[in-house]
């Protein structure tokens, strides 16, 4: 590709953007990017309900292909900072558009996690974070083993109650969002139909219940002695 044709084709690409619909189709690729990791990271969690031999032999094949965890890490790093940007873009250009708030507020058309998106949107970054370093790196874990036993690291790491209460709100926090996102994710894709809309609600719904339902079951069956 010539210099020309690769300057008239990122010049393109930066005139979408500036549109509200390429910020909004921002949003909906990245929103999608996250939210197959999640089902992915996920799976492997549940693993730990196999006993420790499948959860460690999970990790160790992993820790075989280091360049890929890493670069799905890198990967969801640009995806995340991307969707927040993305989204405090189109909140800004939403203030700028509507310089007067409104004298009462009426969720007609808003549900509680829409009104709480871009709120919600840096608390869950700051539970990545503090995720990545408790389970991931182990600086936030007292006892983390540095020899890949992951069930053990698991299991302490949520034999602690306040530990475990805050990643089951952060799940929770997650779920709103999730909700909300799918559901937005159809939106921006220009998928709107009476016919179809109440069945992608219901994806919504039901994807983002089994994502919460099967996260937060971990820390409350180890917090119960089911898992030790």
């Amino acid at each position: 590709m010539s210099a020309s044709a690769a300057s008239l084709s990122i010049s393109r690409v930066a005139s979408f953007y500036k549109a509200t619909v390429g910020k909004k189709v921002v949003m909906a690729v990245t929103g999608a990017i996250l939210y197959g990791f999640l089902i992915g990271h996920l799976l492997g969690n549940l693993q730990v309900y196999l006993g420790p031999e499948a959860l460690n032999a999970y990790a160790r094949n992993l820790r075989a292909m280091p360049a890929l965890p890493w670069a799905v890490r890198a990967g969801l790093a640009v995806a995340v900072l991307a969707h927040m940007v993305a989204a405090f873009q189109l909140w800004r250009w939403n203030r700028a558009a509507r310089p007067e708030r409104y004298r009462s507020l009426r969720a007609v058309e808003s549900s509680y996690a829409s009104r709480t998106m871009l709120l919600s949107g840096p608390v869950i970054a700051v539970f990545v974070v503090y995720h990545l370093m408790h389970l991931t790196f182990g600086n936030a874990h007292p006892d983390f083993d540095y020899d890949l036993d992951v069930y053990r690291n698991v299991i302490g790491a949520f034999q602690n109650t306040p530990v475990a209460m805050f990643y089951v709100a952060s799940m929770l926090l997650i779920g709103l969002h999730l909700r909300h996102g799918v559901w937005s994710m159809f939106q921006s894709a220009g998928i709107s139909h009476p016919r179809y809309t109440p069945w992608i609600r219901r994806l919504a719904d039901v994807s983002a219940a089994l994502l919460v339902a099967g996260n937060v079951s971990i820390p409350l069956a180890i917090l119960a002695g089911y898992l030790k």
